[in-house]
């Protein structure tokens, strides 16, 4: 149970053990989606992705600080979602996935968030990197998901500035075909909120078969080959298991 340098960026909430229980998720589409711009105020729910690295031999003692976190951070004000990842086959990489109902919110929780960053610097062997997203498309989870069980990928797409707005329009139309697909359980499509030629998605699926499924559909595929000639980065597609 196993992902994602900039500085160290305020965030993270963890919910039910360390990950939200999919009933009490709020349906950021429905909720105005932060589509601001570079340099604007966020208008509604904001996602921080941070990934951070300690030697595989201390993940149980970085555990033992992200537990208590966890417990603390779920009862603050305006938390939407804080899921804690592992990426699977790399024992010592996590990434956390946080909502916040707006960027006041998130910016409250800084202190603590920093407070989690100075107990686990002596395990670090690479520092946090935090990025913030607006909501592009995003759905809360079927009732029965079994989110803290899924097979999670997180996703970071980079496209030249002049293919943004292409992209954006693919993107959109991933999250909703996909969402269609057997054994879908989460699809969250963000944009980098001050880059937004830089997107994330998040997804989760019952298992890998359905994941692997996914993977070949023919409107994946079509995604893909659309996307191709517009990439400034290679296509970054890592699995992960939800740390429990």
């Amino acid at each position: 149970m196993r992902m994602l340098s900039v500085a160290l960026l305020s965030g993270a909430a963890i919910v039910a053990g360390l990950t939200l229980p999919a009933q009490a998720q709020t349906n950021p589409s429905q909720t105005n989606p932060a589509q601001s711009g570079p340099g604007q105020a966020s208008t509604g729910p904001v996602y921080v992705v941070t990934s951070f690295d300690v030697a595989a031999k201390d993940f149980g003692s970085a555990l033992d600080i992200l537990h208590p976190f966890a417990a603390a951070t779920r009862k603050e004000d305006g938390n939407l979602e804080l899921t804690v990842l592992n990426e699977v086959g790399r024992g010592g990489r996590f990434a956390i996935v946080e909502a916040w109902r707006d960027k006041a919110a998130l910016d409250a929780h800084g202190p603590a968030m920093k407070a989690l960053g100075d107990k686990l610097q002596p395990l670090l062997v690479a520092p946090f990197s935090a990025r913030p997203y607006a909501v592009l498309s995003a759905a809360a989870p079927a009732p029965d998901a079994k989110l803290d069980l899924s097979t999670y990928v997180l996703t970071h797409v980079d496209v030249f500035p002049a293919g943004k707005d292409e992209v954006t329009g693919l993107v959109k139309q991933l999250a909703d075909d996909s969402r269609k697909d057997k054994g879908e359980e989460r699809f969250d499509a963000l944009v980098w909120a001050e880059h937004p030629n830089h997107f994330e998605l998040i997804e989760a699926w019952t298992d890998h078969q359905t994941r692997e499924a996914h993977a070949a559909a023919g409107h994946t595929k079509a995604f893909r080959a659309k996307l191709a000639p517009l990439e400034g980065a290679p296509y970054d597609e890592r699995l992960f298991e939800v740390v429990r």
